[in-house]
Order: structure tokens, then C-alpha cells, then sequence
């Protein structure tokens, strides 16, 4: 059975292949496909990708092969992602959304009611994961949250991963959002959705901003793409390589994709 994810058309960014789609649409197959996975439906792994992604994903072929995979979904996490995209291919500009992890979790959860979907987060500090419950009860009562866990910042065992997946699997979940940080969430997300039945979210930084322990980027920051500036002026030391590095390699990435794409036509 193929899952509505995999029904929204993809358009390749660089190295890396991205759904496209409005945003209401894209949150729609989300919870279309939490509906139906399990009966029958293997596991569905979700990736947020954004100009850092693409730059990773150019520097690294493995990583790249991992979010080109047929059954893999991307959806575009970033305002520069989407802008490259629209001027690429003109034909699905107006229908090539932002589609931000935050922004995502968000709305997912408000289509959330007691017959599902049912939500596991998995990653973020143990305080975060509690102000982040705290959260989701308050805000969306209606969310059926049946699991949360902080693993260890270390690679687990083949015991501990085995006792994870046994957990998340017995919970009766059918999205796990996924906090781990970017590239270890992408991986972990193909793994999980691979050995359980569920749509496995890397959603990043959205633990963080939804649980209120981090600072969003004003609205207007976030539209005109210069939300990395807000982020890097936060975290500077942790967020260093993604900007300093990440951005200028995206623009020679998309520039020779681009140039590429243009000689084969």
C-alpha cells in the first residue's frame, strides 16, 4: 500500500529530492498517512530540509543517497530552498510552500483528535520533552500523546535500539516526531520507519520552539529568509558550521545543479 505522502510530486534541489506541494495539502498527507499506516503500510520517514541539508547532502554522497531514497519524503524546511525551487521550475512556483517542521508539528496536532493520529516524541532533553508535553496538553487536548523519551547523547546499542523500537511499536504510535538534530534525525527517521510502522517526523529544532526553551525568529524574519540570522545571533558557537559553512556551500550547489540542469535540456 502506498502511502499519500508518496503520491506529492517531487522536484530535485541540488542533490536532493523535494515534494512539493501548498502547505495545507502537504499537512493533509501527513495525517492521511498516519491513518493508514500499519494496516498493511510500512513505516514512512519525513525529512525537513533546508539550505544546510541540501549543503550536507552535496558534501556527502551517503547522506544524500539517504534522502534521494524512492521512498523517502522531503519537504522544504527553508525560504531559500523554496525560492531556488520556484525559479527552477516555474510551472509549480505558486504551489511550492514553505513547509517548516514547527509549523508542521503545529498544525498536525491541531488536526489531532482521539481517534488519532497518535504521537510519540523522540529526542530533546528530558526538560524539554516535559515542557513540551505540558504544552501540547494545554494547547491541543484533543492530541493523544502515547509516548516520549530522551535517549542518550551517544550512538545506542543494538540491545537499546531494539528495546526502543519495541517501545515505540507497543505504544500504539502512528507519527513519531523525531528531535535529534540535523544530519542524526534524517538516519534515525529512515531507521525507525524501516523497523516500525510509522511515520517517523525530523523535526529538528521544533521541540525546542514549541516546548518555549528557545527562541522563534519573528514571523517576517522567517518569510524574507533571513531567519538564519536570528538563529545564528542565538546559538553562535553550535549554529557556526551551518551558516558559515552551509550557506555559501548551498549557493555553489544549487548554482552547478542549476547549470546542469540547464545542459540537459
Amino acid at each position: 500500500m502506498s502511502l499519500p505522502l508518496l503520491s506529492l510530486p517531487a522536484y530535485r534541489v541540488g542533490p536532493v529530492p523535494f515534494r512539493v506541494a501548498p502547505f495545507g495539502d502537504c499537512v493533509r498527507a501527513v495525517l492521511d498517512s498516519a491513518a493508514v499506516v500499519g494496516g498493511g503500510a510500512s513505516g514512512q520517514p519525513v525529512h525537513f530540509a533546508n539550505a544546510y541539508t541540501v549543503a550536507l547532502a552535496d558534501s556527502d554522497d551517503r547522506y544524500g543517497e539517504l534522502l534521494a531514497r524512492p521512498g523517502s519524503v522531503a519537504f522544504t524546511d527553508g525560504m531559500p530552498v523554496a525560492w531556488v525551487g520556484r525559479r527552477g521550475y516555474p510551472d509549480v512556483a505558486k504551489e511550492w510552500d514553505r513547509v517548516y517542521g514547527p509549523d508542521v508539528m503545529e498544525a498536525v496536532l491541531d488536526g489531532s483528535g482521539p481517534d488519532g493520529p497518535r504521537h510519540y516524541l523522540l529526542g530533546g532533553s528530558p526538560e524539554t520533552l516535559a515542557a513540551l508535553q505540558t504544552v501540547i496538553a494545554e494547547r491541543w487536548p484533543m492530541a493523544v500523546v502515547v509516548g516520549a523519551e530522551s535517549p542518550p547523547f551517544r550512538s545506542l546499542s543494538a540491545a537499546e535500539v531494539a528495546d526502543q523500537d519495541a517501545r515505540i511499536g507497543d505504544s500504539g504510535a502512528t507519527i513519531v516526531w523525531v528531535g535529534l538534530g540535523t544530519p542524526k534525525q534524517d538516519w534515525e527517521v529512515a531507521r525507525l520507519a524501516e523497523s516500525v510502522p510509522v511515520v517517523a517526523m525530523a523535526v529538528g529544532a521544533a521541540f525546542d520552539f514549541l516546548a518555549g526553551v528557545k527562541p522563534q525568529a519573528p514571523l517576517w524574519m522567517q518569510k524574507s529568509g533571513t531567519e538564519w540570522a536570528f538563529r545564528f545571533a542565538s546559538e553562535p558557537r553550535r549554529l557556526a558550521k551551518r551558516y558559515l559553512w552551509g550557506n555559501p556551500r548551498f549557493l555553489v550547489a544549487t548554482l552547478l545543479w542549476r547549470r546542469r540542469a540547464g545542459s540537459s535540456d
